[in-house]
């Protein structure tokens, strides 16, 4: 069986060398690739389908669409307004907040994360109102130049809550997370979100995978036959950070 490839967290906003050539990277692992998954926020904010993309990413983003895996894409909190058109765009399928991916004989929960972040009682009151469906549809109304203000003025605050918030609430809760994995029924749980990469063993060896945001490095989830791996790539270079099952290899 070909690997799976799961991704969070590229927050693209503007055509950085860097940014393009990370995508280089992983859209050429992808050529082989059986599925990708994108978990979220790929954008830096997407406040409608008729937001402007700089030509060198909309390429980029087309070339999902041309490779022979099936690709899925997974609102985050930066994101949750894509629509038919950009979906279309990347021949994605939407996928729901809380999909099972079902590989390899194990049952995955594939989520972006931020609705784990219960600790963050702030957070989550801002989650609720902007994906309340009426204050969806009035933001929507808006002009493209109103609604661009609206997203980068939001973008700032969160910037500036974030730095001011202990460390521990910005992360999944525990009991979120067992919680969610008994009613799905499932043998672990790979999100993005916090920006935090690790596989975490959780009581009874269940694996919580969390991939990274890609700024000077990309980061993936890689499932095949036999383990998870979570990877750093550059142009460069590729280090398999943390595997499950642990082998010799992970940190090497």
């Amino acid at each position: 069986m070909a690997e799976t490839l799961i991704i969070a967290d590229l927050h693209l906003a503007r055509a950085e060398p860097r940014t393009l050539a990370l995508l280089d990277v992983f859209l050429e692992r992808a050529r082989d690739a059986e599925a990708v998954h994108i978990l979220g926020d790929l954008f830096d904010y997407w406040i409608g389908d008729d937001q402007p993309i700089d030509p060198a990413i909309a390429e980029r983003l087309e070339r999902f669409a041309d490779l022979s895996a099936s690709v899925t894409f997974q609102p985050g909190n930066r994101d949750f307004l894509v629509g038919n058109d950009l979906l279309k765009r990347l021949g994605a399928k939407q996928l729901p907040d809380q999909t099972v991916l079902e590989h390899a004989g194990r049952r995955w929960l594939l989520t972006h994360g931020d609705e784990l972040c219960i600790d963050d009682a702030a957070y989550q009151a801002m989650r609720a109102q902007l994906r309340d469906p009426a204050f969806v549809r009035d933001f929507l109304a808006r002009s493209l130049a109103e609604r661009i203000a609206i997203a980068e003025d939001l973008r700032n605050k969160s910037k500036t809550a974030s730095s001011s918030k202990p460390e521990d609430i910005m992360d999944v809760n525990a009991a979120a997370v067992d919680e969610i994995l008994e009613r799905t029924g499932c043998d672990g749980l790979i999100h993005g979100h916090t920006h935090r990469p690790a596989i975490h063993r959780l009581e009874g060896g269940r694996p919580r995978v969390v991939t990274g945001d890609w700024g000077e490095s990309g980061w993936l989830v890689a499932l095949d036959d036999e383990r998870v791996t979570l990877e750093r790539f550059t142009p460069e270079e590729r280090e398999i950070v943390a595997a499950w099952p642990a082998t010799e290899e992970a940190g090497a």
